[in-house]
């Protein structure tokens, strides 16, 4: 059961990295989420920098699997 549950993990890693977005019906998505390019600054050298635009991950759950978590800590 956990070498399933790791190869699962993989392949959605493997498709996050290519920017392909892994959809379970009922259960919810693993997306690929771009953030633009921003100006931060670093308060304790009192200096401004660029953070680059990129790509993170995210989870999506399902509204089914919303609506069944709310009923159950209700």
């Amino acid at each position: 059961m956990l070498a399933v549950l790791e190869g699962f993990m993989n392949e959605v890693k493997t498709s996050l990295g290519k920017e392909e977005n892994v959809y379970l019906r009922g259960f919810g998505s693993f997306i690929v989420k771009k953030r633009a390019q921003k100006t931060a600054r670093n308060i304790s050298k009192n200096t401004t920098m660029i953070i680059p635009a990129h790509n993170i991950p995210a989870f999506k759950p399902s509204d089914e699997f919303l609506k069944m978590v709310k009923q159950q800590n209700a």
